[in-house]
C-alpha cells in the first residue's frame, strides 16, 4: 500500500500523514481522552500504508498529542501541537495545581532575572520598563483588563536581563498570568502596584538586590493569594498540600 501517495508527493509522506491526522483530530473535535481509529482504519482513510500511519502516530505521541496504550489503542492526549504549548501546560487538568506550579517555577527564575536586569538594562530598556509599569498600574486602577500589559511588563524585565534564553522562556511562563488572575479573583491590586513599582525602581536604580527581593515579594503575594483561594475551595484541598 506504500505506493498510494499520489496526493502526497511534495513533502515526506510521514509528515503529510502526521498533519492529516492532526487536522482530523481538530476537525472532528476529538476531546482529550478520546480514542482515535486504529491503524488499519486510518490507513484506509488516508490511502497510505499502516507503517506510515504508525510513524505518524509515533511522531504525534512524541509531541504529546497522542498517547499509545498497549493493548487498548491510541488516545488524544492534547489538542495543541507541542510548539504551541512547549511546557505541556494544556495537559495539566487541575488549574489550581497548574497555577501553583507555574508560581514555583517563577520563584526559581524571576528574582535572579530581575537582579540581572538591574545590572544589564540599557537606558532605553529602563524607559520601556517604566512605561509598561505605568500602563499596567493605570489599567489596574481603572479596573480594566491588565493581563496583557502585566505579561509585557515581566517579559520586558527578561529583556533587560540580556539573557536571550530567558527572553524566550518568560513569555511562555507568564502565559499563566491570566489564569492566575481569574483564579484569585483579582484580589492583589494594591500589592501588585506596589511591588511592580518596587521592581521597576530597583532596576532603574541599578540595584540588583533590591530588584531580587522586590520580585520575591511580588511572587510571594501571588502565591499566598492563590493558596488562600485553594484553601477556600474544598474540592481543591488535595492541591493545598502541593
Amino acid at each position: 500500500m506504500e505506493n498510494k501517495q499520489t496526493k502526497y508527493d511534495r513533502r515526506p509522506l510521514t509528515r503529510q500523514i502526521e498533519e492529516e491526522l492532526m487536522n482530523y483530530i481538530q476537525n472532528e473535535e476529538l476531546a482529550v481522552g478520546m480514542k482515535i481509529p486504529n491503524e488499519f482504519e486510518l490507513a484506509e482513510r488516508f490511502k497510505v500504508g499502516r507503517s506510515t500511519v504508525r510513524e505518524a502516530i509515533r511522531s504525534l505521541a512524541a509531541q504529546g498529542i497522542l498517547e499509545v496504550r498497549r493493548g487498548s489503542g491510541t488516545y488524544v492526549k492534547s489538542r495543541e501541537p507541542i510548539q504551541d504549548d512547549p511546557l505541556g501546560l494544556n495537559q495539566i487538568e487541575d488549574e489550581y495545581a497548574k497555577a501553583m506550579d507555574i508560581l514555583e517555577v517563577r520563584l526559581m527564575l524571576e528574582p535572579e532575572i530581575a537582579a540581572n536586569a538591574a545590572k544589564n538594562a540599557t537606558e532605553e530598556d529602563k524607559q520601556k520598563l517604566k512605561q509598561l509599569c505605568d500602563e499596567t498600574e493605570a489599567l489596574y486602577v481603572l479596573k480594566e483588563d491588565h493581563t496583557h500589559k502585566d505579561s509585557e511588563f515581566h517579559s520586558q524585565i527578561a529583556k533587560c536581563s540580556k539573557n536571550q534564553v530567558v527572553e524566550n522562556l518568560i513569555p511562555i511562563i507568564t502565559a499563566g498570568i491570566q489564569k492566575f488572575i481569574v483564579l484569585t479573583g483579582r484580589k492583589l491590586q494594591n500589592e501588585t502596584i506596589e511591588t511592580h513599582r518596587a521592581i521597576t525602581n530597583a532596576i532603574l536604580n541599578g540595584d540588583p538586590n533590591g530588584a531580587r527581593y522586590a520580585m520575591i515579594m511580588h511572587l510571594n503575594y501571588n502565591r499566598l493569594a492563590l493558596q488562600e483561594r485553594i484553601n477556600n475551595n474544598p474540592q481543591n484541598n488535595q492541591t493545598s498540600n502541593h
